[in-house]
């Protein structure tokens, strides 16, 4: 059974950072994507940043203001969020698909909260 640990969240003033952490545990395929999602209170889940070995894809939202990375060793992805705005505020979902068995994994989410 696939598990995902998510850490990092919390309250920031607009303009502030915050770097996200999702932790994988059990088995599953290195041949996977692993990445974030966000759903804004009273709105749909969307695309935040996902991150294969070979590439990155960006909601366009957060371009130029996110990073994504990952540490194969460890199976964490990480979300580095400069210049956060309030339509930053958000439940963050971490996702890991495996693509030897094509199932998805979610995380329980963590809170960003960004106010002043």
């Amino acid at each position: 059974q696939v598990q995902l640990v998510e850490s990092g969240g919390g309250l920031v003033q607009p303009g502030g950072s915050l770097r996200l952490s999702c932790a994988a545990s059990g088995r599953f395929f290195s041949h996977n994507s692993m990445g974030w999602y966000r759903q804004p209170p009273g709105k749909a889940r969307e695309l935040v940043a996902t991150i294969t070995n070979y590439s990155t894809t960006y909601g366009d939202s957060v371009k130029g203001r996110f990073t994504i990375s990952r540490d194969n060793a460890k199976n964490t992805v990480y979300l580095q969020m400069n210049s956060l705005k309030p339509e930053d505020t958000a439940l963050y979902y971490c996702l890991l698909r495996d693509f030897g068995i094509g199932q998805n994994y979610w995380g329980q989410g963590t809170q960003v909260t960004v106010s002043s």
